[in-house]
């Protein structure tokens, strides 16, 4: 007896396919056509092919935007990830200060990002900062307006503050995805606790780390709220990003030609950079 098919249940999906095409798709080739377009108003505009492209390729601000962008991304993964394991592994597993623990730990990703960058340009000003106030009154000259090295810093812990949380929970729901059965081999092995965290927990943690990996960098990959808040971009181009090179490109010069394919080119290196991550870390674990 052949059985039939009912293909009706793809309806149900139909709905999925068209938000995605309207918020994804259509957006997408848009950017497209303006990137091979010289856009002078809404009705004046010619066809230039791959010009912006090689135009992009060749311009300083998207070398020293990627650099900057590369080294803080470096930074925030290799800080955040060791950092979140951890505080993960120090975390109570019961009890009230269990609960407490992950209420303290979430409170950082429920602040606004505009609102981070605001609480660290106050809290490192010298004058009315804690931070600012109190390294200078110690004797360490500290300005993250004016220095390039304070404003990296600053930049830097602001973000290690705001998504090392992230990393923690992450790594605390694998860490407790763990048998139990594992640690009652290790204690009658008389298992050292390195030893069962190099055997036992890193092993069992390698999916959840990937997907750290992949959200913290392209998050910081993209960040732009908190620095934009917290130096502008400055002093000079110090923090100045991708994202904040691409926003002065399309909105203060209104360049909507080479910004959108500065964009797409931007969306590139993300795509390209995380499939490196995902087929890198993808290959050890089947080794």
């Amino acid at each position: 007896m052949t059985k039939i098919q009912d293909n009706r249940a793809w309806w149900l999906v139909l709905p999925v396919f068209l938000l995605v095409a309207f918020s994804a798709i259509l957006p997408m080739m848009t950017v497209v056509n303006y990137s091979v377009q010289d856009i002078f108003d809404s009705s004046t505009r010619f066809f230039v092919g791959a010009d912006w492209y090689r135009q992009i390729l060749h311009d300083p601000r998207l070398h020293d935007s990627l650099l900057r962008q590369f080294v803080f991304s470096g930074s925030v993964l290799l800080i955040e990830i060791p950092l979140g394991i951890a505080v993960a592994l120090t975390m109570p597993t019961r009890g009230r200060w269990a609960s407490l623990c992950l209420i303290l730990m979430a409170i950082p990703l429920l602040i606004p990002w505009n609102v981070v960058g605001t609480i660290w340009q106050i809290f490192g000003r010298a004058d009315i900062g804690l931070l600012g106030y109190v390294l200078n009154e110690l004797g360490i000259s500290y300005n993250y307006a004016s220095n390039t090295r304070d404003a990296w810093v600053t930049v830097l812990i602001m973000d290690v503050w705001h998504w090392t949380s992230l990393v923690a929970l992450l790594c605390y729901s694998g860490l407790r995805a763990i048998p139990d059965v594992y640690y009652q081999a290790a204690r009658i092995d008389r298992a050292s606790a390195w030893a069962v965290f190099r055997h036992i927990q890193l092993p069992k943690l390698k999916s959840v780390l990937l997907i750290a990996v992949m959200l913290r960098f392209m998050d910081s990959f993209m960040i732009y709220t908190e620095p934009f808040v917290l130096t502008g971009g400055g002093p000079g181009n110090a923090t100045t990003f991708l994202s904040q090179t691409l926003t002065k490109m399309a909105v203060g010069q209104f360049d909507l030609g080479p910004a959108a394919a500065f964009s797409l080119i931007y969306f590139l290196i993300i795509l390209l950079v995380s499939w490196l991550f995902y087929t890198a870390m993808t290959h050890g674990d089947q080794k």
